[in-house]
């Protein structure tokens, strides 16, 4: 395994728990409740990453969460350059992760097709 790519994934491993940490305990905003980070990916010149996101919310509460990280995305950044040795901290991208609410869609029709086929 190349040497850049093992460092690309230690950083975003990193930022993942830093940016989890500076979301639970950090942010006021009541818009960002019941947000779990699901993963992160950081480009090879480490000047973007990608967060992907899921909650546990109704579409309009997802809105409003996006909307807050959008609103936080400069402060979150901020700390995770006092948190990170890094030359230059990646500008953050915070993206809904639909795989957990596929998962759930898919999970209950095998459950449904399990109680018709009970019938």
């Amino acid at each position: 395994m190349p040497k850049d790519f093992s460092r690309t994934l230690r950083i975003a491993d990193q930022i993942q728990r830093e940016l989890a940490d500076l979301i639970d305990h950090e942010i006021k905003d009541p818009r960002i409740i019941k947000v779990t980070l699901t993963g992160v990916e950081v480009d090879r010149d480490y000047a973007h990453a990608k967060v992907f996101y899921t909650t546990l919310g109704s579409k309009e509460e997802n809105f409003l969460v996006e909307k807050g990280l959008d609103c936080a995305r400069g402060f979150l950044r901020m700390q995770l350059s006092h948190r990170m040795k890094l030359r230059s901290v990646p500008q953050l991208h915070f993206i809904y992760d639909k795989s957990v609410e596929h998962g759930n869609y898919v999970s209950r029709l095998i459950d449904e097709a399990i109680a018709q086929e009970k019938q």
